[in-house]
């Protein structure tokens, strides 16, 4: 059974709530501990769902679909969702951010990982968040590290797994939707560590 429109619409919904994202974070024993406080988790995180950011710097890129950035534009992350830690006490952003990338329909191996390639050429040089209103107040620079994450469903090919295992990256994997109208993670398969994108 192939990976339906409308279990990737629904998985996006779910992750862009915070609490969510936190019950997602936890499938992955490394992210999870990189949230500031578990006590008040729902205080440190941030989502931005299809996230957007500014550019400092221009970027030309040849691959894929060819584009040219020019200095200051913003532009739509080719990742589902970024998580955003910030510290519950002094309301500002750290220095993790985390982009998942979850599977769509007809997505093959290729495709996927050239998501996550194209945001670490994007966000190479510096680039500022654009905050949803209610989160306006949190500076939104660039951070030092950033961490992908692949979510795939049961439905996903076998070869996504393979491929994502042997470039050491993240991932967990999701039943659709049950009978209930809901998800819940089953399975977290992973490598031992993240792949960092730094200086």
């Amino acid at each position: 059974m192939a990976v339906k429109q409308c279990d990737y619409e629904a998985l996006l919904a779910e992750y862009s709530d915070a609490r969510s994202a936190i019950a997602l974070l936890k499938q992955y024993r490394q992210y999870m501990e990189m949230i500031p406080s578990m006590r008040r988790a729902n205080e440190c995180v941030i989502t931005l769902p299809l996230p957007i950011v500014r550019l400092r710097d221009g970027v030309s890129y040849s691959g894929y679909h060819g584009v040219s950035i020019k200095p200051g534009d913003a532009v739509s992350l080719p990742c589902d969702l970024a998580i955003l830690m910030c510290d519950p006490e002094w309301k500002v952003k750290t220095g993790v951010e985390i982009l998942v990338f979850i599977h769509r329909p007809q997505e093959d191996f290729s495709t996927l990982l050239g998501r996550w390639r194209q945001s670490q050429v994007w966000l190479d040089k510096g680039y500022e968040w654009i905050m949803p209103h209610h989160h306006q107040h949190i500076y939104g620079d660039r951070s030092e590290v950033i961490y992908p994450l692949f979510v795939l469903f049961e439905e996903t090919p076998g070869r996504l797994q393979r491929g994502l295992q042997g470039a050491c990256l993240p991932f967990v994997v999701v039943p659709t939707l049950n009978s209930f109208g809901e998800y819940s993670t089953v399975e977290s398969l992973s490598n031992d560590g993240p792949l960092i994108l730094s200086d």
